[in-house]
């Protein structure tokens, strides 16, 4: 393994920093004891891994002297751990190489969720809403929170749209992958003569910005108030609690009356706004992000899609990882883990295979392979 020496430098980077959190100074100061204790935790599973590659290369070793010997029946015994271990280093390595990967200055980042309905009417909007549910049952079990911005409801009883804000530990690393159009495949409650229909939805996942991200400016802004509309109570249609934000040089606007509160709704809406000027600042800085966010949410249309719902099969189909699992009904219950892990697993081990081609071309020839001398 090429990499040992970093992996050594991770690991007592890890042991210092676990060190530090038993220090008084440290444990006083609760600034100092968080951000200790996040760098601590980023550096826990790349450790973790390394220690278990460590002792199967150790024990592999070990197998191979005993393979030596001349008692037949130790011979067997080696050979055996072997054949376990020789698979195991191979994997543990491909988790080493992915988990040094440069890490993505936004995983750790809450996210603003956007899901609209595209093709196909109501049932596009009955199915936008329970997408929507799905995602938030997913948080429930993250134990993330969900604060729905603004929604708007379909006569059929679906959504329109929905933008929500989901706030937790490592939301937009395990959430980055769902944009783009997700398609469904069913007979809608409406339909008589039992025909499946495909309708579709756009999902976006945005990283939400930081006041250092991306600083509103108030001569930026135009702010108006309006009265809330839909289910809220005594104050809907009385107050100007709901607000919309216009961002002047962008032309954005953003609205939010969840909230009874004007001042909640503004606070939400700021963030919304905050987030969306943050992408496009990603898009100029990063085109072929920009360009490939643009073409997994597209226009909505039928032909454009990620995924595949098929409720009469109970079968659920990523196009982009090749990936099929007959477990819909689970998974719409927010049973997203294995879907999830299946991406990142997919995306990642892209990135590694980019980087080794990057890496070869600097080291190496155009294509890849060695130069010879």
């Amino acid at each position: 393994m090429d990499f040992s020496r970093q992996l050594d430098d991770v690991e007592k980077r890890f042991e210092a920093l676990t060190a530090s959190m038993a220090d008084p100074a440290v444990i006083n100061d609760s600034d100092l004891y968080r951000k200790t204790a996040k760098s601590q935790r980023e550096l826990e599973e790349i450790v973790e891994v390394y220690r278990a590659y460590r002792k199967a290369a150790e024990d592999l070793e070990g197998a191979r002297q005993m393979a030596a010997e001349d008692d037949a029946e130790l011979k067997a015994m080696a050979n055996d751990e072997i054949v376990r271990l020789e698979p195991e280093i191979t994997r543990l390595t491909e988790a080493l190489e992915l988990l040094l990967l440069p890490k993505d200055p936004n995983d750790d980042k809450n996210v603003l969720l956007e899901i609209r309905a595209g093709a196909g009417g109501d049932e596009a909007s009955l199915f936008a809403a329970e997408v929507f549910r799905m995602y938030a049952r997913y948080a429930e079990v993250q134990r993330w929170k969900v604060e729905v911005t603004s929604s708007s409801d379909s006569s059929a009883g679906g959504a329109k749209e929905v933008i929500a804000l989901i706030n937790g530990d490592k939301v937009y690393s395990k959430l980055k992958y769902e944009s783009g159009v997700h398609r469904v495949q069913r007979v809608p409650v409406t339909e008589q003569q039992g025909r499946i229909h495909t309708s579709t939805i756009t999902v976006a996942v945005l990283p939400e910005a930081d006041d250092v991200d991306v600083k509103i400016e108030a001569k930026d802004i135009r702010v108006d108030t309006f009265c809330s509309s839909g289910p809220g109570g005594q104050s809907v249609n009385t107050t100007y609690s709901a607000v919309r934000i216009t961002h002047l040089p962008t032309g954005l606007v953003v609205s939010c009356q969840d909230e009874k509160s004007q001042i909640k709704n503004r606070a939400k809406a700021e963030r919304v706004l905050r987030s969306r000027l943050y992408e496009l600042e990603m898009e100029k800085q990063q085109q072929s992000m920009g360009a490939d966010r643009r073409s997994q949410v597209g226009t909505g249309d039928r032909s454009e899609k990620i995924r595949t719902y098929n409720f009469k099969e109970n079968r659920l189909t990523d196009h982009r990882i090749g990936l099929t699992l007959y477990q819909l009904d689970r998974i719409m219950e927010g049973e997203l883990g294995e879907l999830i892990s299946a991406c990142a697993t997919f995306f990642n081990s892209r990135k590694l295979q980019e980087q080794s081609q990057v890496a070869g071309i600097v080291h190496g020839s155009p294509n890849g392979a060695p130069n010879r001398v």
